[in-house]
């Protein structure tokens, strides 16, 4: 009894994996549902679009588009505007993608501390992630100042103008940051944005030795912001906090103030998640 369990045991199949999950050929991909979500990845870029333009932009017919957004509005994933005649994304995204963010502690986690980085700076305090090559911001508490930064959940920021991606850079092994350098498009956004490899890599090298990184209106003129990475348990920054304001409040004289409180908030996340440090501190 006890070898026939054995090896019952040794050839059952993960709950929820047939036995070819591996293949991921073609004739394991359902094509109709590959180009709604395309059309549905399309959409969620450029909102606000009519249907003759999302079919011309993506080479397909009008009627192929027209079928697949009425059936992702059927789910409540694209709405249409019937006064303009414009596609957008519906509230369902929304829903999903919240319940992807709380598949992970980290953004839950991180609330309380975002909350008590805000009330110690003054500053909008946010929480971002990388996802292909970008800054995903996932989390926010904003300032009660009147004049704030703003990144809503869910908004893409490039990593070489932002504060949270020069963090998540500079903790980054030197193959995955030169691969990283290769395909990136280092655009310029304002006269102060660091479009060449070398100064960025310099910029990087700074950025690791004192613990945070500072965007000095480098993607919104009179706009700054502070940030320091959040590490696993296998020091391998996964996010990264940051605080972002107007130039006039985060001047040169706050900086050394309020890049202690992100590195302080930073090294908090990273214990409540279990991780392991792997950045300088700042201490008198």
């Amino acid at each position: 009894m006890d070898s026939q369990d054995s090896s019952s045991k040794g050839t059952r199949r993960a709950r929820g994996r047939p036995r070819d999950w591996h293949d991921k050929t073609a004739q394991n991909t359902i094509k109709s549902l590959d180009r709604a979500m395309e059309v549905f990845e399309f959409l969620s870029e450029a909102q606000g679009k009519p249907l003759s333009t999302i079919a011309d932009e993506m080479g397909q017919s009008p009627s192929t588009i027209y079928r697949v957004l009425v059936t992702l509005e059927g789910r409540g994933l694209v709405e249409f505007d019937p006064e303009d005649q414009l596609w957008h994304i519906g509230a369902r995204a929304f829903v999903i993608g919240a319940r992807f963010l709380r598949r992970t502690s980290l953004v839950d986690r991180a609330r309380p501390i975002l909350r008590w980085l805000m009330e110690e700076t003054g500053e909008t305090a946010n929480l971002g992630i990388e996802r292909e090559g970008h800054v995903l911001f996932v989390s926010q508490v904003e300032t009660h100042a009147n004049i704030r930064a703003f990144f809503p959940p869910g908004s893409l920021s490039p990593m070489h103008a932002s504060g949270i991606g020069k963090a998540l850079m500079a903790q980054m092994d030197a193959p995955r940051l030169a691969r990283h350098l290769k395909t990136a498009r280092l655009e310029r956004f304002t006269a102060l944005t660091i479009t060449e490899a070398q100064a960025l890599q310099r910029d990087l090298e700074a950025i690791r030795a004192r613990g945070y990184s500072f965007d000095n209106e480098e993607k919104n003129a009179g706009m700054r912001c502070i940030a320091a990475p959040v590490f696993d348990m296998n020091r391998e920054a996964v996010a990264g906090i940051s605080v972002s304001g107007p130039s006039s409040r985060i001047s040169e004289g706050e900086v050394d103030r309020l890049s202690r409180a992100v590195i302080d908030a930073a090294e908090q996340l990273t214990q409540a998640i279990g991780g392991a440090s792997a950045a300088p501190t700042m201490r008198d």
